[in-house]
């Protein structure tokens, strides 16, 4: 079993700063992309921004400037740093990871069951 535990969301005024954290644990072998994606009320799951293996990094445009991604792969674990928040900004935020588990050959995707990040103007 993998599983992805998230954290750090919360209320915050428009212009502050937040930072989740999203732990993988259980039987992992390996992994390959982590990162994050939020879905708004009524709206559809959009990626926020992702990093590879290799430290590659993909950004929404909506986030670019504002947002970093980071990982601790000692630690199996993401980041996102949210700076400059905007009311937009609002939504549950979701950790993502492409793990192979132990006991697997494949790589599977797993998603972490969500944080709310809430935004005032």
């Amino acid at each position: 079993q993998v599983q992805l535990a998230e954290s750090g969301g919360g209320l915050v005024q428009a212009g502050g700063s937040l930072r989740l954290s999203c732990v993988a644990s259980g039987s992992i072998f390996a992994i390959n992309t982590m990162g994050w994606y939020r879905q708004a009320p009524g709206k559809q799951r959009e990626l926020v921004a992702t990093i590879s293996n290799i430290g590659i990094t993909i950004y929404a445009d909506s986030v670019k400037g504002r947002f970093t991604v980071s990982r601790d792969y000692a630690k199996n674990t993401v980041y996102l740093q949210m700076n400059s928040l905007k009311p937009e900004d609002t939504a549950v935020y979701y950790c993502n990871a492409g793990v192979r588990p132990g006991y697997d050959i494949r790589f599977n995707d797993y998603w972490g069951q969500g944080t709310q990040v809430t935004v005032s103007s």
